[in-house]
């Protein structure tokens, strides 16, 4: 340790906060870990922003911490992997092999690495990713569901595999290209309490804080049978809302958020592009694929190379009567417009596997409303599972919100019940309701299994 005088503070005279506030290494250079052994997180951990204002996160992100930075070849990975490197922290560039058919991706992604001059790896997750995701989809289309790829891929391969290897070779964290906000709140001795031990304060329309700050609409700290945590995690909707992506993010827990930077959620599309040119990167105008397992967006071409299926009867729901001919039941999903020539438009409502036929509606058919649904493997991001609350809720990616109540039914499936539905909810059964609160904080999801 340093030995401090009277009259000086040792060999490195910034070393405190009040004598140099400036404190980065620029104004001191024998402020690093190596020159100055009490820059270690304890003695010294970047200097908190109480005692030195100037040294803001942006500013000051925990120095030389590693981050395995899951590279896609698209401009939102590369960004991230530049803002972190520019924030000072040990950057590495992961390409992730999913598909077969990953074209110049991986090259690009090597491209980026090369320009931030930062290590690249590749780590083949085909066999994995095949089994998780590429398999699940397939099989959930022959069920007659509409499953989400993004959402399990997220789960089991990015915040499952790829986290758990990262960490396992020595990094820290790991960051994605997702927009999307992640907040940490300090929690020292504040006692947080499952929602589910009462009744949310009569005021309290939604569930609108994290427990970290929890309070009933009274004023008082929630408390009784409770926990200590010093960190609380809490996801938000990205500032660019047109390509905000909690929507996938629903199923992460606390114990994986502790180990994740999202450091693009903050900027928008526009913006995340206008750093890729000034920084020359080479894939300023490249897009990730939206499935990256389906070549050109073609799902039907992609299904219909997997699953066999014979053409039937396109039948109106409301008369009974044949409208029309499909090309085959699993190709089709609960919303989309029915292919009915001349008349319409017709939205398919429902599907019949053992009759092979497609249920449609007209979009003003009122009473096919739908008001009711049911959920399984319903997580909570904050670990607190309520018995009943109400959310914010979207049945599809873009969709607007809807205030919905929800009701636990035990062993992770809730029952949701909309509140006066503004326009015509089509609901699939396969796909993700995500709940938010009204201040834009994802609060979890949960997989709908049918209508009630």
């Amino acid at each position: 340790m340093w030995k401090e005088s009277k009259k000086s503070k040792g060999a490195c005279p910034e070393q405190s906060r009040r004598a140099c506030p400036e404190q980065s290494r620029r104004a001191c250079p024998e402020q690093s870990r190596r020159a100055c052994p009490e820059q270690s997180r304890r003695a010294c951990p970047e200097q908190s922003r109480r005692a030195c204002p100037e040294q803001s996160r942006r500013a000051c992100p925990e120095q030389g911490r590693r981050v395995s930075v899951a590279m896609s070849g698209g401009v939102d990975s590369s960004v991230a992997a530049l803002l972190l490197k520019k924030q000072g922290y040990e950057v590495v560039g992961v390409f992730m092999k999913f598909w077969q058919d990953t074209g110049s991706d991986g090259l690009n992604a090597k491209r980026v690495c090369a320009k931030l001059n930062i290590p690249f790896l590749t780590w083949d997750f085909q066999k994995e990713f095949k089994k998780a995701v590429v398999d699940d989809f397939i099989s959930g289309y022959k069920k007659g569901i509409t499953p989400n790829p993004c959402v399990v891929c997220n789960q089991k391969i990015k915040f499952g595999l790829f986290l758990k290897k990262a960490l396992k070779m020595g990094a820290d964290y790991i960051a994605t290209g997702h927009y999307v906000r992640l907040r940490r709140f300090k929690a020292k001795n504040i006692l947080y309490r499952n929602p589910a031990a009462s009744e949310l304060g009569p005021s309290t329309q939604y569930l609108e804080c994290s427990v970290a700050v929890a309070r009933t609409s009274g004023g008082r700290r929630w408390s009784g049978r409770s926990g200590l945590r010093k960190e609380y995690f809490s996801l938000y909707a990205a500032k660019d809302k047109n390509k905000d992506q909690s929507y996938f993010l629903w199923t992460l827990t606390q114990k994986q958020l502790k180990h994740c930077l999202f450091p693009i959620g903050d900027y928008t599309k526009e913006e995340v592009r206008s750093l890729a040119r000034k920084y020359k990167l080479p894939v300023a105008s490249r897009e990730s694929q939206e499935v990256c397992f389906i070549k050109n967006a073609d799902l039907y071409g992609f299904l219909r190379t997997r699953i066999h299926a014979d053409k039937g009867d396109i039948i109106e729901l409301k008369t009974g009567k044949k409208i029309g001919e499909h090309q085959g039941v699993y190709f089709y999903t609960i919303g989309q417009r029915a292919p009915v020539p001349g008349i319409g438009p017709y939205y398919v409502i429902a599907k019949n596997l053992k009759k092979n036929q497609l249920l449609v509606v007209k979009k003003d058919s009122l009473e096919f409303f739908c008001k009711e649904i049911m959920l399984e493997n319903v997580n909570w991001i904050s670990g607190q599972s309520p018995r009943s609350v109400k959310i914010l809720v979207r049945t599809r990616y873009r969709q607007p919100l809807m205030l919905a109540e929800i009701f636990s039914l035990g062993n992770k499936n809730y029952q949701l019940k909309f509140i006066k539905p503004k326009e015509f909810i089509f609901v699939a059964p396969g796909q993700s309701a995500v709940f938010y609160n009204k201040n834009g904080e994802l609060l979890g999801g949960g997989i709908i299994k049918g209508l009630v």
